[in-house]
């Protein structure tokens, strides 16, 4: 069994915590994510406030090499990644976490 936490087991979460239909929470979830996607298309960073912030930020072209050809170099294109940063409260609570747990899941 996976750890990684689903779309579906937060859908699950929100509705055995709820009196909404499943139907809507999944909706009401799909549509969340569809505006913090439609957001960070558009360059703009999401703060989600005692959460964290989605940054859009901008890597430099540089020169790779592939590890199958190491002779060759290979032009890495300029491009946008998504940086995300925890907010104060979920580093606090990260605090908590027992690290040698999660070194033995890898």
């Amino acid at each position: 069994m996976s750890n990684n936490l689903t779309k579906r087991d937060i859908v699950l979460d929100i509705y055995d915590k709820t009196n909404f239909a499943q139907k809507e929470v999944r909706e009401t979830v799909q549509l969340t994510l569809e505006a913090i996607a439609s957001a960070l298309r558009e360059g703009r960073n999401v703060e989600l406030r005692n959460f964290g912030v989605f940054e859009v930020q901008v890597r430099k072209s540089r020169i790779g090499r592939n590890p199958n050809k190491p002779e060759t170099d290979v032009v890495i294109p300029k491009r946008a990644v998504i940086k995300f940063k925890a907010g104060k409260e979920l580093k606090a609570q990260l605090q908590n976490i027992d690290i040698d747990a999660l070194e033995g899941d890898a």
